[in-house]
């Protein structure tokens, strides 16, 4: 673990500038993950601030930690889109970006001006990128979601009758986390595009139509095929018997796949026999009598304790875990060894620890370039950026002007 300050940025966007009109989740991560990789994200915030930023514990108002969490390595600005001076801000700010990432529904977009054929009239190499529940041209368009409507929607939940009986939400925000690897990654196959050709283009990004792929990618299975030729899902991980087993003492997970890797984990259990019962000795038998492979993997794993697993299983090519609570991951060995927390002195909040952007690159370094932003922290500093000279700096974010923060 290092202590150290946020860097300038040295990613791959540096010298790009993208401008986050975004709350909750889903756009602010994609927004982080931009920012990460070199980009000047500017997130603008309605006077009341990003509505996250009063969820989870803080040090001082506006600045929870579920806010934090996916808000760094960016600027914040207030802007009241409600007013006419805060529009006309808002449309300098784009003429200076080369992105535009925000989860308004589109009918609020329009009214605030903020449709895509407005704003690339203006500025024709602009990448626009909605992000939102469900796709524009859709049924659903107009529907309000969030990460759990979209995991009903798109079979996530239901599948969690297997262990639970009854549809059940998955214990994280998926959907959100899911749905923002895609916005970012979107927006930076635009911008190649844009590089390549001078062009910018309108990207959609809605959640239910990514996790509905997301689930459908080995859950389609015989659905691939039209007639189909069986029934949909993917048997061995959609069953009671597929969870950590129970050894002596705790919690293993593991996951023997090739041959070999099945006759080390009966060598190592002291039954190498068992390979030769046919169910067992080839990926197909294996597959066909999963479920009486799986449970002789439960039968095995309960006659050592943790310890004995890890020491036998660390001289083998078998895959396997200890099960870690999220409490364990701060001080997990291989976490530790890699560099991936760090704590950093932020000037409001004191302290604090952050996980690392996990891509590793040579020659254009990746990670936090700033710290979460107090709400409107950069209000003035992007102002003046914008050819507003100090004295229309001062009014405009000034009590009752389009910039101030009330809060």
């Amino acid at each position: 673990m290092t202590t150290k300050s946020s860097s300038p940025a040295t990613g791959p966007l540096t010298g790009f500038r993208v401008i986050e009109i975004a709350s909750m989740i889903f756009g602010p991560l994609a927004g982080q993950y931009l920012g990460d990789l070199g980009a000047d994200v500017i997130k603008v915030e309605p006077p009341e601030g990003d509505l996250t930023r009063s969820i989870g514990p803080r040090h001082s108002p506006l600045m929870g930690s579920f806010f934090i969490t996916s808000n760094r390595s960016k600027r914040s600005m207030v802007i009241d889109l409600r007013t006419d001076e805060g529009r006309q801000i808002l449309a300098r700010l784009v003429d200076s970006a080369d992105v535009l990432l925000h989860s308004m529904r589109m009918p609020a977009a329009r009214r605030l001006g903020l449709d895509a054929e407005a704003l690339m009239a203006r500025r024709p190499g602009l990448v626009y990128c909605h992000v939102s529940g469900y796709g524009e041209d859709g049924l659903y368009a107009d529907r309000p979601a969030y990460d759990d409507i979209i995991q009903a929607a798109s079979g996530l939940a239901q599948l969690q009758t297997v262990v639970g009986g009854q549809p059940r939400f998955m214990p994280t925000i998926l959907a959100d986390k899911v749905s923002g690897l895609h916005a970012a990654y979107a927006v930076l196959a635009a911008l190649m595009h844009k590089l390549r050709t001078g062009q910018g283009q309108q990207v959609q990004v809605p959640m239910f139509e990514t996790m509905a792929a997301f689930n459908m990618l080995e859950h389609q299975w015989a659905h691939v095929f039209e007639p189909p030729e069986g029934p949909m899902g993917y048997q061995p991980v959609s069953t009671a018997s597929r969870r950590p087993y129970k050894t002596l003492d705790g919690y293993l997970a593991l996951l023997p796949y090739s041959d070999a890797h099945w006759r080390q984990f009966f060598d190592l259990a002291g039954e190498p026999q068992i390979m030769d019962d046919p169910r067992f000795a080839t990926f197909a038998q294996r597959q066909k009598h999963f479920r009486t492979v799986w449970d002789e993997v439960e039968r095995q794993a309960g006659r050592k304790t943790n310890a004995q697993w890890i020491e036998l299983l660390s001289q083998s090519d078998v895959p396997f875990s200890v099960v870690n609570r999220l409490e364990d991951l701060p001080t997990d060995p291989h976490l530790n060894s890699v560099n991936f927390w760090s704590l950093h002195e932020h000037p409001t909040e004191g302290l604090m620890r952050f996980p690392a952007n996990p891509m590793k690159m040579s020659a254009s370094p990746v990670g936090m370039t700033r710290l979460p932003p107090t709400l409107g922290q950069h209000s003035a500093e992007v102002l003046a950026e914008l050819g507003y000279d100090s004295a229309g700096v001062a009014r405009l974010t000034a009590p009752g002007g389009p910039c101030w923060r009330p809060v």
